[in-house]
């Protein structure tokens, strides 16, 4: 396993899911519950930033690495359902929006797993739709895990119209993904 800051990074964003979720578990004695959040949102915002500063340090210094490329992706997924989930349990986020959302990040590596096993990986290689769902998702997570408003903007609000329109984007591009990998799937499944 290379080690270089890229990957320290993805590590780093890994570990603090258990910040974030961990947050949600102190006594209301130890914390305020808008401190709680605010502590949370600004946690998962600083694991979203690692995501985007990895991957430009990874090809600003010629450090991208299979390994790397397997490990970003699995850190990306792990932190938005652990944030997915305990937004849940806050009835924050809607049951069925939480299930799109974490049912698509695990058939879409699913079907990455096999289009690799299959010599066929580039057909689902990552699209703009999923970048646009990522930014989405990366956006309303923390508006709804802060929850509080901002200059008398609503981040509830603002965090439920977006994880809907990520909802959305994730089905879109799931489509996406499942339509061109059909013909590699066809052929060598079938």
């Amino acid at each position: 396993m290379p080690i270089n800051v890229p990957i320290i990074l993805t590590w780093l964003r890994i570990a603090m899911i258990p910040l974030v979720v961990g947050l949600f578990y102190l006594p209301d004695s130890w914390m305020s519950v808008p401190m709680r959040d605010t502590l949370a949102a600004w946690a998962f915002i600083i694991a979203a930033l690692t995501d985007w500063f990895d991957g430009w340090l990874a090809r600003r210094w010629n450090q991208t690495s299979a390994f790397g490329a397997f490990l970003d992706p699995v850190a990306d997924k792990l932190m938005v359902c652990a944030a997915l989930i305990v937004l849940l349990d806050l009835s924050r986020v809607d049951a069925f929006i939480s299930l799109i959302i974490i049912g698509r990040e695990i058939t879409i590596s699913a079907l990455r797993e096999w289009m690799a096993k299959i010599g066929a990986s580039a057909s689902v290689a990552v699209h703009r739709l999923g970048k646009f769902k990522t930014a989405a998702q990366m956006v309303a997570i923390p508006c709804l895990l802060y929850n509080q408003p901002v200059y008398g903007v609503s981040t509830k609000l603002l965090g439920d119209v977006l994880i809907v329109v990520a909802a959305v984007l994730t089905v879109w591009s799931m489509l996406y993904y499942l339509q061109r990998a059909w013909p590699a799937i066809r052929e060598k499944a079938l």
